[in-house]
């Protein structure tokens, strides 16, 4: 039975983990659509990242790999691999930045890289400190760049060597490109844009309540597109999928997602308002430029069609109740029609 036929017989599917999730995302591969990695939240610092993939047969989520982390993943992604040409890696931060190269036998660390900074000088695995890092960002152009947030106040982009030609085995190895202070305070995520040919811009979020811009080519400033009123804490930001000059983020404790344009800075075009309780997530849709999702502590997924701004945006257009508190949402690259969302310890992908 194929992969389409499975998807017309059911409109949700469920996966019951050992513990609570938290972080979560989608493979890219184009022969791997259906496949999700998620980490474990324990309060401790034994901690698992485990992988699944929905089984043609019976229609039920298969666990392909289960591997320990240090601690909880702050963030996962898998590789931007839309035509499989690459090494099949997966990134997780916490600690450190690592990179585990996944096949059908096992998950292994391939690379682990840390952003250490000592008078202004960048190390990788030279010192026992580390900065635990908040999130990151797998450019989609240049899979050989990955961006890091850290509570230091900085952002560090990395040059991966990932060894792209098939069937080579060489090791996956990083180095530090650059660092540089982003914010005042800790910086809570990192995102790039597909402005500009997709490789050199992005923007950072942090608990000074800004958002901020950079240009790879032009590290000597940053653009302020926008900062909170009250300087409450920015969590997360997300930029548009198909017009790069809208992106969305919201506010620490804050029902509210905030849509800038970044051609009218320091004021939001648009609020999305309908949440009853904290936003702890979005996701643009990766086909639509008029689309995005919203979830949070209402457990509430909610889904906004924001073509009509500047006019105000009063209600969603679908919306789905979870059984608790989603903590994180995902929109699949592969397969637009699914949105995958995680609440205690339960994974569900969704038709929309």
């Amino acid at each position: 039975m194929s992969m389409p036929e499975i998807s017309r017989k059911k409109e949700i599917y469920k996966y019951e983990a050992p513990w609570n999730l938290y972080s979560m995302n989608w493979s890219i591969r184009p022969d791997k659509g259906f496949r999700l990695a998620f980490g474990s939240f324990i309060e401790e610092y034994n901690n698992k990242v485990q992988i699944v993939s929905l089984d043609n047969d019976d229609a039920d989520f298969v666990v392909k790999s289960t591997f320990d982390h240090p601690y909880p993943t702050t963030k996962l992604m898998w590789i931007p691999d839309g035509k499989g040409i690459y090494p099949d890696l997966l990134a997780t931060s916490g600690d450190y930045l690592r990179l585990w190269r996944v096949s059908d036998e096992e998950t292994r660390l391939e690379c682990l890289l840390n952003n250490v900074s000592s008078n202004g000088n960048c190390q990788s695995m030279n010192s026992d400190f580390c900065a635990p890092l908040t999130s990151f960002d797998w450019n989609e152009i240049d899979p050989n760049i990955i961006g890091t947030a850290s509570i230091d106040t900085t952002c560090t982009i990395w040059n991966i060597e990932t060894g792209r030609a098939i069937g080579r085995s060489a090791p996956v190895s990083g180095r530090i490109e650059t660092q540089l202070i982003a914010h005042d305070n800790e910086v809570y995520d990192i995102a790039f844009s597909r402005a500009s040919g997709g490789r050199d811009i992005f923007a950072s979020v942090g608990a000074d309540g800004s958002v901020r811009m950079f240009d790879l080519r032009h590290l000597e400033h940053s653009t302020i597109i926008y900062e909170d009123q009250s300087h409450t804490a920015l969590l997360r930001l997300c930029w548009n999928k198909q017009d790069a000059n809208y992106l969305a983020t919201f506010a620490l404790d804050n029902c509210d997602v905030i849509i800038l344009d970044v051609r009218v800075p320091c004021t939001p075009v648009a609020r999305l308002s309908n949440h009853r309780a904290s936003v702890n997530g979005i996701a643009w849709a990766p086909h639509s430029s008029c689309h995005i999702c919203t979830a949070g502590d209402d457990k509430q997924a909610l889904i906004w069609d924001i073509q009509k701004m500047p006019r105000a945006i009063e209600d969603p257009i679908l919306a789905y109740t979870a059984n608790g508190e989603i903590n994180q949402i995902q929109w699949s690259s592969t397969q637009p029609d699914w949105i995958a969302i995680c609440y205690s310890n339960c994974l569900e992908i969704l038709r929309v």
